[in-house]
């Protein structure tokens, strides 16, 4: 029942919001109430109060947090990653390198690849440039910066192709020409602090020792054997973190990377919200309220590019499933920094080079991803579908497919110990294929009787999403004569 009081309330905001002028039929002069999404101002001979003022100058700090939230991400997803990795298995030391092996290892990473082993460090350019002398072999990685942009491909993809070969990377300060040789391939990171990361692609066993036994890396002229940092088999978490510690990775980083040209105007769109280079970071009470509430809708916003990339088309026609990059290694065209395609890859992964990005046939790596069923309804955790794998993958190297949670977008944790847990494809010896060589894949809480090999097991609220994954794909996929249907839901 409503009661006189209400009703009178009711009565008068129905009143105040006829009284006002929506925004498209503002004049913004004279005296005038206009509505707008964050309250209403009133305009007295064209000027309005200090609380409109107030409440204005919220609005425009709070679009701006949200905004600079999808800008950032792929840089606060990196310090996120570095920190945390340096964190869990002790990798701050120059030339010491995390090899990620196990389960629990692998599920720190953002959508991490299960299938081969990772070998990650990050290098400190500021105190001089870093040589490695890369071995030969069947890997595939690169050096990254920090805004996850491939300073240059190593291995399979790079410019030594699986030959091994010189490389020298120099931080934004040094002059590259100051350290070109014969035989040396010499490349400048925009930032200070850069990724070494190596996938092995070899499946014997034994490549592994003889890689790490040949890797060397250090100062110019005085590289030596890397340590690595082995059998840690920790839980951690290189997801980037919300609220105000978000904005703390962000302020720290700042401090410690020049600023690029390209992103002169985004600092000072953040400067009012109390990041700016060379400052501490001490964000007074209502600073504090904004960027909680601007990381908030700014990882709602970059949610929804990453659930639904407004720029990019289906591959396969009729399906919900895309190629993960729709951007530049380089993240802008002649015309435009592409903010939002990077954020819709970087809110849901991590790292960047150019084999992943741009492969040919043959080599290189494909990223395919859905979050859609055959009806266009949302993947859920609740309910049970299954996925059919054509024969014949075009493939050179090898297929996979992964779980991860759209919570975290890390390798999904459904209790599973073990890899095979929340990764299959073409190397799981316990893999069950049809006749015809095809492959039925099976996700949700419910595992089909005999099938359990087969199974992907989806826990609680815990929505998901997969990577399909070619590595080194042939034609077949790139002319679309290979074609994988939508999620199938089992009533």
């Amino acid at each position: 029942m409503i009661t006189g009081a209400a009703l009178l309330c009711t009565t008068s905001l129905a009143a105040m919001a006829q009284d006002a002028v929506p925004l498209d039929q503002a004049t913004l002069s004279g005296d005038e109430t206009i509505a707008t999404p964050y309250g209403r101002v009133e305009l007295e001979d064209s000027y309005f109060g200090e609380e409109d003022s107030q409440m204005l100058f919220d609005a425009m700090d709070l679009q701006r947090a949200a905004q600079l939230y999808i800008w950032s991400t792929p840089l606060v997803s990196m310090t996120t990653w570095r920190d945390a990795q340096g964190e869990a298995f002790g990798t701050d030391a120059p030339g010491t390198f995390a090899v990620l092996e196990t389960l629990k290892e692998k599920r720190g990473i953002v959508t991490a690849n299960l299938t081969t082993p990772y070998i990650f460090n990050f290098t400190d350019l500021s105190d001089g440039p870093v040589q490695i002398d890369y071995p030969a072999g069947q890997t595939a990685g690169g050096v990254l910066d920090m805004w996850q942009r491939p300073v240059f491909d190593l291995g399979l993809t790079g410019p030594d192709k699986g030959e091994g070969a010189t490389y020298i990377v120099v931080g934004p300060e040094e002059d590259p020409a100051d350290y070109e040789a014969d035989g040396v391939y010499v490349y400048q990171s925009a930032t200070n602090n850069v990724l070494v990361g190596i996938r092995i692609l070899d499946p014997d066993p034994a490549f592994y020792d003889t890689f790490v036994s040949d890797y060397a890396m250090g100062p110019t002229g005085e590289t030596s054997t890397s340590d690595f940092i082995k059998g840690k088999d920790v839980e951690w978490s290189a997801t980037a973190p919300r609220g105000l510690a978000y904005w703390e990775k962000l302020a720290a980083i700042v401090n410690e990377e020049p600023i690029r040209e390209i992103d002169k105007p985004w600092m000072a769109m953040i400067a009012p919200l109390g990041i700016v280079k060379g400052q501490d970071f001490a964000p007074t009470d209502r600073q504090q309220e904004i960027l909680t509430k601007g990381a908030a809708l700014g990882e709602l916003m970059a949610r929804n590019l990453q659930v639904n990339p407004r720029y990019a088309e289906v591959w396969w026609e009729g399906t919900s499933w895309y190629k993960s990059f729709d951007f530049q290694v380089a993240q802008e065209t002649d015309t435009i920094q592409q903010i939002d395609e990077r954020a819709t890859w970087f809110y849901e992964a991590v790292a960047s080079t150019e084999g992943m990005v741009n492969p040919q046939p043959g080599e290189g790596q494909v990223y395919m991803t859905s979050k859609r069923d055959q009806n266009g309804d949302m993947l859920r955790a609740d309910r049970n579908y299954t996925l059919h794998v054509p024969a014949d993958v075009p493939v050179g190297q090898f297929w996979s497919v992964t779980l991860y949670s759209e919570e975290t977008r890390r390798p999904y944790d459904n209790g599973g110990i073990e890899i095979a847990d929340v990764t299959k494809g073409s190397r799981t010896e316990s893999l069950q294929v049809n006749e015809d060589g095809s492959v039925d894949l099976y996700f949700g809480p419910d595992a089909p009787e005999g099938m359990e090999s087969n199974h992907f097991r989806t826990v609680g609220d815990d929505g998901w999403f997969v990577y399909f994954r070619l590595y080194a794909p042939e034609e077949a996929f790139f002319d679309k004569s290979f074609r994988l249907e939508d999620f199938q839901r089992v009533e």
